[in-house]
C-alpha cells in the first residue's frame, strides 16, 4: 500500500522574513485541550456530593439529649469539657452534614437558644443532636 504522504515528506517547513518562527511552547498551546463547557466539571462534582439528611430523633434520644443539656447547663459555672454532635445544613442543595464540635462552654443563649463556647462558636440548640459531658 503506497504512503500518500510520500511527495512532502522530504518538505522543510516555509519560512516567513518577517515572521518570526514560533517558540515550541507557543506551538504546543495551540494543541492544548481546553474546556468548551466552563464549570461543567465543577456542576458534575457538586451534583455527585452526597449529603446527609436531618435525623429525627426518638423519644428516649430526645430525653436523653435533654437530659444531658440540662445537666450542662447547671454546671456551666465548672467549665466542663463537652463534644456536641450537632447538623449544619448545607447550602447548596438539600440535606448537610453533622459535625462535632469539642470545647468548653461559655453560657447557653436563651435568646437566640444557642450554646456559646469560649471561641465565640455557636451552636443552635435545635441542629444538636447529641451531647457528651466529658
Amino acid at each position: 500500500m503506497p504512503d500518500n504522504y510520500d511527495d512532502i515528506k522530504r518538505l522543510t517547513r516555509p519560512q516567513y522574513d518577517d515572521l518570526h518562527p514560533m517558540s515550541m511552547l507557543d506551538r504546543a498551546a495551540q494543541f492544548s485541550p481546553f474546556a468548551a463547557l466552563v464549570g461543567y466539571d465543577d456542576a458534575v462534582a457538586e451534583t455527585a456530593r452526597l449529603t446527609d439528611s436531618r435525623a429525627v430523633l426518638t423519644e428516649d434520644e430526645m430525653f436523653e439529649l435533654n437530659a444531658n443539656l440540662n445537666r450542662l447547663l447547671d454546671s456551666l459555672d465548672e467549665r466542663p469539657q463537652v463534644s456536641v454532635t450537632y447538623f449544619v445544613p448545607d447550602e447548596k442543595k438539600s440535606g448537610g452534614k453533622y459535625v462535632e464540635k469539642q470545647g468548653v462552654v461559655r453560657i447557653y443563649d436563651s435568646y437566640s437558644q444557642e450554646l456559646v463556647f469560649t471561641d465565640k462558636f455557636r451552636i443552635n440548640i435545635q441542629d444538636i443532636i447529641s451531647i457528651k459531658i466529658q
